[in-house]
């Protein structure tokens, strides 16, 4: 069974950078697909990024600042965010599901992270 594991959270300042990580041993995109969401306080968890077999997503008109990619090395999932604003505080989860099509919504995926947090303040 998958486990991802997040790590790469913390505080930046506004059009700070940060890049957060995802593992999951067994994670491999000949039969699965990795997204990254995030719930802010008092909000409902979004879709950030997808990485499939067959291709990217990006929701929520993200795509100008984030960008996720995998190092094939290790199998490790990446989220680089670039120009944070405040409203990117939120605890970001890494989920995976079975299949190489990317979906945004959050009941599509069975292994979930614990989710790390990121602040974005001055």
């Amino acid at each position: 069974q998958l486990k991802p594991v997040e790590s790469g959270g913390g505080l930046a300042q506004p059009g700070g950078s940060l890049r957060l990580s995802c593992t999951a041993s067994g994670f491999t995109l000949d039969y699965y697909t990795l997204t990254w969401f995030r719930q802010a306080p008092g909000k409902e968890r979004e879709g950030v990024a997808c990485l499939g077999l067959l291709g990217k997503e990006y929701y929520n008109r993200l795509k100008a600042r984030f960008t996720i990619a995998i190092d094939n090395t290790n199998s490790t999932v990446y989220l680089q965010m670039r120009n944070l604003k405040p409203e990117d505080t939120a605890v970001y989860y890494c989920a995976v599901r079975l299949g190489s099509v990317c979906y945004g919504e959050q009941n599509e995926y069975s292994f979930w992270g614990q989710g790390t947090q990121v602040t974005v303040s001055s």
